[in-house]
């Protein structure tokens, strides 16, 4: 699994390239790693949000990078080995922008 450099959000495989969910980033493959791709875990894995929509995602007051909105959704998830924290991501409740607690 592999997650975008520049918002945080998951990235999908397409073919040389990890592609951003939510951003369109665009990131080589490593030649020489092997990768397994699942479906089943790739759509669980998968939040969903939109502007005026209810995710189920906690909020909380926070300014949003992109628009200056006072309020976002967060959760947390384990993006490097088992002994590092967990990281917080945001999504703002205006804009759907996304950023991670420590980008800035």
């Amino acid at each position: 699994m592999e997650f975008c450099d520049e918002c945080g959000s998951m990235m999908r495989a397409d073919g040389e390239f990890w592609v951003c969910t939510s951003c369109e980033n665009r990131q080589p493959k490593n030649p020489d790693a092997n990768y397994v791709l699942s479906e089943e875990q790739e759509v669980s894995e998968v939040i969903e949000t939109g502007t005026g929509g209810d995710t189920g995602l906690p909020t909380t007051e926070t300014q949003c990078p992109e628009c200056g909105n006072d309020t976002a959704y967060w959760y947390m998830q384990q993006i490097r080995s088992a002994d590092e924290s967990e990281t917080r991501f945001f999504v703002c409740t205006e804009c759907d922008h996304r950023w991670r607690e420590d980008d800035h």
